[in-house]
């Protein structure tokens, strides 16, 4: 069941568009991200859902309930903000129970649910600690009791990561999803990270220049971009260009500059491939090198040269020039023990699947 229904909703300030018609449809306790770069509308879309800014035009649905009018603090939201806008006179129990101020609860009552909400983000014992003291991964984590205490249907996060270092931002990905999960209500994210929308979302909707371009699964939004933008934004993808075959047997079949002749499943081609020369999109762990003494695989082969390398320890990303290219694809290849690592300007032989193949219709 869906609780939030945007309906063609446009944003205006003064003469910039800021969003564009989106239409979506975000389920009950869905853990939904909006990704894109900087400057595409995601925080704007955030902060209409949350009632921090008015439509030009369209409906904001909650659920079942037009919120046309309805003011951020009568919404059932509640919003952490990248800053966390925690408030650091205060202790972390006074941080926390703020938004119980105005509720008809005892004493004992409010500090039963702060109590909880502590426990909820892995505080527990630190209610009487000052708020400045804290590390940011501990603020993070009281801005997110502070949020979940009023319990909300929707929580809304816009970027809550982004000043965290690398590991305690990564540790907190993980924590924040086993939280959604745990109490079960809808989270929407905002977040120009690739990665961070991959592992947390259920489902992710990427936007660019006020538009949502694709809204799908992590796994089938990365194997399946509905254009070359969204495979250039999700990750990293080799484009090649290739020519369109006809076929006496009604196959479709292409020849792929460096790779060679593929026939492709029809569904997955775009509308309109036939008609034009397509560019054909390729994932760094879809092409695999062929090491010396391995047998040659039944899949389709290509020879190249390593044109450079980046080694990160469990994983080698190879820069490797094929035969008849000037620019040189990008393959990912797991090190193993048995498996040596290459040098700039070896020989090598790349194999590659057709099924991993992303047809674009330009």
């Amino acid at each position: 069941m869906s609780i939030i229904s945007l309906q063609d909703i446009h944003k205006y300030y003064g003469d910039y568009h800021a969003l564009r018609g989106i239409n979506c449809e975000i389920g009950e306790g869905e853990f939904f991200s909006l990704l894109g770069p900087s400057g595409c509308g995601k925080t704007t879309l955030l902060r209409v859902i949350g009632g921090f800014e008015d439509v030009s035009s369209g409906a904001v649905i909650l659920g079942g309930q037009n919120m046309a009018g309805v003011p951020a603090n009568k919404r059932p939201t509640n919003m952490v903000f990248q800053s966390y806008a925690i408030f650091p006179h205060l202790s972390v129990a006074q941080n926390v129970g703020y938004g119980l101020r105005k509720a008809r609860l005892s004493k004992a009552e409010q500090d039963a649910k702060v109590t909880e909400a502590l426990e909820m983000v892995g505080l527990s014992g630190y209610g009487a600690r000052a708020a400045h003291a804290l590390s940011g991964g501990q603020r993070q984590r009281v801005a997110l009791a502070r949020a979940l205490i009023l319990k909300p249907k929707v929580l809304l996060l816009d970027e809550p990561l982004s000043a965290l270092d690398k590991k305690m931002r990564e540790q907190m990905q993980t924590e924040l999803r086993r939280l959604q999960r745990q109490v079960g209500i809808t989270f929407i994210l905002v977040t120009h990270d690739q990665e961070e929308a991959l592992i947390m979302s259920d489902r992710i909707a990427v936007m660019f220049e006020g538009e949502i371009a694709q809204v799908a699964a992590p796994q089938e939004l990365y194997r399946r971009p509905v254009n070359r933008r969204v495979g250039e934004f999700i990750g990293v993808m080799n484009f090649l260009d290739a020519r369109h075959i006809e076929g006496a047997d009604g196959k479709v079949r292409f020849d792929i500059h460096g790779l060679g002749k593929a026939v492709i499943e029809p569904a997955n081609l775009p509308q309109g491939a036939r008609a034009y020369a397509p560019v054909v999109g390729l994932r760094p762990e879809a092409l695999s090198l062929i090491y010396e003494g391995d047998a040659p695989p039944g899949k389709r082969m290509a020879e190249g040269d390593v044109a450079d390398l980046s080694y990160y320890g469990d994983m080698t990303y190879y820069e490797v020039l094929l035969d008849g290219m000037t620019d040189p694809v990008t393959i990912s290849m797991k090190n193993l023990a048995s498996r040596p690592v290459l040098e700039r300007g070896a020989r090598t032989r790349v194999t590659w699947d057709e099924g991993s193949l992303v047809v674009f219709g330009a």
